[in-house]
């Protein structure tokens, strides 16, 4: 099984001077560089959609395994896996996310394992792929489509990455999904 941690120092290292500290917005904990707003993310694909998922709600990214399936679980729980010896959760997250659209080209599913800050089980959640762990600042995020406490989207904004391609600038816009409220909602099913 391939395996690789996910190495957030590598991208965008902040100031080694500026201490971090710890924020919440929403339900969700995230750590930002003091004065700075930085917010780093795991960007992945579902479908032909961008999301991403804050960095520190990660712990690792796999490659996909042979995930045993459990009887009578709801729709969206693939299954379970042995992840050097910790049994692992499986949730697939475009069923639970109701998205029927197949990825455009080559597909490498991966499963993002959960950080314990997530939940007290340890889940993964089955992703398309995984792109790339970047860093964005405040202005690069919407969060006037911050998800309501009563909606089901569970959305903390939109993310609007830059893209230089033949000397123009693109934007692709992510879902930054809000993990933590969407597992609170279905952990009495896990």
């Amino acid at each position: 099984m391939g395996t690789f941690l996910v190495d957030f120092q590598s991208q965008d290292k902040p100031d080694d001077n500026v201490p971090e500290t710890k924020q919440k917005t929403s339900n969700t904990a995230r750590f930002v560089t003091k004065n700075t707003g930085n917010l780093q993310v795991v960007e992945f694909i579902l479908g032909n959609e961008l999301f991403a998922i804050d960095l520190f709600d990660t712990r690792e990214v796999i490659n996909t395994t042979e995930i045993t399936p459990l009887p009578n679980t709801p729709f969206f729980i693939k299954g379970i896996i042995d992840l050097r010896g910790i049994i692992t959760t499986i949730i697939d997250m475009k069923e639970m996310m109701h998205i029927t659209r197949e990825a455009d080209g080559k597909k490498r599913s991966r499963i993002i394992v959960l950080d314990s800050t997530v939940s007290e089980k340890m889940i993964g959640v089955l992703v398309d792929d995984v792109l790339a762990v970047s860093t964005y600042t405040d202005e690069d995020i919407d969060r006037d489509a911050q998800t309501s406490k009563n909606s089901e989207r569970d959305i903390l904004g939109i993310i609007r990455k830059k893209i230089r391609i033949h000397e123009k600038d693109k934007h692709d816009l992510i879902i930054w999904l809000d993990i933590k409220t969407m597992i609170h909602k279905v952990e009495q099913d896990l």
